[in-house]
């Protein structure tokens, strides 16, 4: 049965680094799903075992929190955002400084991948009607919104994970992660200036192909109901987060419900725009995990090391581990590894942001970065690897140095 487990697991997360398995149409949501059945079906976990390892509060959080989300896209509001911020009508570092702020800001109350689904089309177009290039905008919303979604314990999947896991203070964290964050914003806005005033910020020709079937595409009209219901739930949410007693997952569950009793728009389109892949994904992985937790080698690994020298549980050791394994095998799954060796809100609060600023270092690194990428490609614009990593390998570094310093200062 350990046998069997141990090749699950490896079979699983090689699936996690590349993508998919060999002659197999399989995605990484679809082997984490096969994996967990191979474990149940072969009774290496039992049912009733595997039940057990998913964390319910987490899910609950992350679907109610991509119910809110839906109602917002539904209202039409992330691109009144980018609407709003092209109306400015100021200078390129400008334009990119108000892209910056705002997908940060939007992204550490709502999830990071969603900001990037919705404002990237928006954002070329904009690019497009000023003759810019439109790369460096794209690559900043990414790297913004992965920022951002780092200040909170809700901006993206791995935070909830480890302030649900962990019973991390929403208040107390966003309290020490506010300073970093908003330092590590303005480092990233003026790396991309430093970086692109040399090239000039005028599109050319091989940076974008108008595809005929596109140009008439438009985003969806403001609904000012839709999205103040919305926003309203979303802001009293996040002040009952600060000051409730109540548990988050279902303060949330209550307001995603709230938000599902609407005259207009039907349950089907809401639930339609949640990420369910990303929900089954979560629960193949935890009993995958959970089943390599059982055999006990997790445990004598982590001991080994520590005799070794590279303790775990130490800050350091977790900070370099959790930049190396979020950019191998993406940043949820490495902090599903990590969090059994991780004791303590400062651990926690590390392994959020190490596991978070360490997605901006590749497109492979975060499901932003591949959102921003995809939607351009649909729309005609090439974001190849290395003009992500051209930007995001200094952004990267650049955040992680700040952060790790403030958190060593002042944690």
């Amino acid at each position: 049965m350990t046998t069997l487990a141990v090749a699950v697991f490896l079979l699983v997360y090689l699936g996690m680094i590349f993508g998919g398995l060999p002659f197999l149409q399989l995605d990484r949501t679809g082997i984490a799903l096969l994996g967990a059945i191979v474990l149940v079906a072969s009774q290496v976990i039992s049912v009733e075992d595997a039940y057990r390892s998913l964390h319910s509060p987490t899910l609950i959080l992350l679907f109610s929190f991509m119910v809110i989300s839906a109602q917002l896209r539904l209202g039409g509001f992330y691109p009144w955002v980018a609407r709003w911020i092209a109306s400015s009508n100021g200078s390129p570092p400008a334009l990119l400084g108000a892209v910056v702020l705002a997908a940060a800001y939007l992204s550490a109350v709502f999830s990071n991948d969603v900001v990037c689904l919705a404002m990237a089309p928006v954002i070329i177009e904009i690019c497009r009607a000023r003759n810019l290039n439109p790369v460096p905008f794209l690559v900043g919303l990414a790297c913004a919104a992965n920022i951002g979604s780092a200040a909170t314990l809700i901006g993206n999947p791995q935070n909830m994970l480890i302030g649900q896991t962990l019973n991390l203070s929403f208040g107390r964290y966003l309290l020490l992660t506010f300073i970093p964050i908003a330092l590590s914003l303005i480092v990233t806005w003026c790396i991309i200036i430093v970086l692109k005033r040399r090239q000039g910020w005028v599109s050319g020709e091989s940076a974008m192909t108008i595809p005929d079937d596109k140009r008439s595409e438009g985003p969806a009209p403001l609904d000012l109901w839709q999205t103040t219901k919305g926003l309203a739930v979303a802001i009293v949410l996040f002040i009952a987060f600060l000051y409730a007693p109540w548990p988050r997952e279902l303060m949330a569950l209550a307001g995603a419900g709230l938000l599902l009793c609407s005259r207009r728009l039907h349950s089907r389109h809401m639930l339609g725009l949640v990420d369910w892949q990303l929900l089954i994904l979560f629960m193949g992985l935890f009993v995958v995990n959970h089943a390599l937790q059982q055999t006990g080698l997790p445990t004598q690994v982590v001991e080994a090391l520590a005799s070794a020298g590279f303790n775990m549980r130490d800050p350091g050791p977790l900070f370099v581990t959790s930049f190396a394994l979020s950019n191998i095998v993406s940043n949820v799954p490495a902090v599903m590894l990590l969090l059994p060796t991780t004791v303590g809100e400062h651990a926690g609060t590390l392994l959020a942001l190490s596991s978070t600023l360490a997605g901006n270092l590749l497109i492979v690194g975060s499901i932003a970065n591949i959102i921003v990428v995809n939607e351009s490609a649909q729309k005609g614009i090439t974001v190849g690897w290395r003009d992500h990593a051209a930007l995001g390998v200094p952004v990267t570094f650049a955040t992680l140095a700040i952060n790790g310093a403030y958190l060593s200062l002042f944690a």
